[in-house]
């Protein structure tokens, strides 16, 4: 692992690609749930991401209750909700801000399983983050749906949960947990679409797909799940958390940017304080103690 806390410029590069992808992943699912209902889309993207991947990689080191509970709502669940939640009605670029909150869920979440308790500052910013969401609340209808918002936030929880499982894991690649979690969700998801979607709704979906919504499949899988989290992990392994995640903050500003330049989506003065309040909980987390120094160094030069 590196010694130094800051990031070469490769891997600065390496991450500011990562970030890109993942905010631009969300203008890929919304066009190709254009032409194929949110199940049969998370099916497709589970098998591709899973086969022939899964028989070149290990599987991780962990009681298979672990690995099931990991892919099921990693995956199975988080992307399911995720992608009916804009199918139903959340535009692109607030989806990509309200999974944010999943900081928050895996907080609460961490104090129940694992009673690991927050302090003061994680509570605050949850606290804050909450009422960004209160703010996209409040201005349901538009590009906001209230379904779309509470299936968005179950994703979120999903996420978190899938979190506690991540715990418990020993991976050694991160890709390979990605690839079995992707082999774990896609008979839950191809049962979902069965019995949700219909074979009439599967037929016709796939008989008329256009090659906009192959890119968007090829997207997803290819770029979003195999780069995306292949240079994340590798970056994850070389580099101290801390130094690494804060770019995350980053995914919701290029999710509203893109949102904005290719499908129009309207950047109104409410979007942008949800966004001011939940990025701003994200920082009280992701820097608390860099901010307590700061805190402690001007009370120190008062006395």
């Amino acid at each position: 692992m590196a010694a130094s806390i800051n990031l070469t410029p490769k891997h600065l590069f390496l991450a500011l690609v990562t970030v890109f992808v993942w905010g631009t992943n969300f203008i890929a699912i919304f066009l190709g749930l254009k032409e194929l209902p949110p199940f049969l889309f998370c099916t497709i993207r589970f098998a591709l991401s899973a086969l022939p991947f899964v028989f070149f990689l290990p599987r991780p080191k962990a009681p298979i209750i672990y690995i099931l509970g990991f892919g099921l709502f990693n995956f199975a669940l988080q992307f399911g909700l995720l992608f009916s939640g804009i199918y139903l009605g959340l535009s692109p670029g607030l989806a990509s801000l309200v999974m944010q909150v999943q900081v928050f869920f895996s907080i609460g979440l961490a104090f129940l399983f694992f009673n690991e308790k927050p302090d003061w500052f994680k509570i605050l910013g949850s606290l804050v983050s909450f009422a960004g969401i209160g703010i996209v609340a409040a201005h349901v209808g538009g590009d906001v749906t209230f379904i779309g918002l509470i299936l968005t936030l179950l994703a979120s929880l999903a996420w978190a949960s899938g979190n506690m499982f991540t715990k418990k894991i020993n991976a050694g690649s991160p890709l390979s947990l990605v690839v079995w979690g992707n082999l774990i969700a896609f008979p839950f998801m191809a049962a979902a679409s069965y019995f949700i979607d219909g074979t009439t709704t599967i037929t016709n979906s796939l008989e008329n797909i256009s090659w906009i919504a192959i890119g968007a499949i090829a997207y997803v899988v290819y770029i979003s799940t195999h780069l995306g989290y292949g240079i994340w992990g590798s970056l994850i392994k070389m580099y101290p958390t801390s130094a690494v995640v804060p770019f995350t903050l980053l995914i919701p500003v290029v999710g509203f940017l893109s949102s904005a330049l290719f499908l129009d989506e309207q950047l109104t003065n409410w979007k942008l304080w949800a966004s001011f309040f939940i990025m701003g909980g994200l920082i009280f987390n992701l820097f608390e103690k860099k901010i307590l120094i700061l805190i402690n160094l001007i009370k120190s030069k008062k006395v």
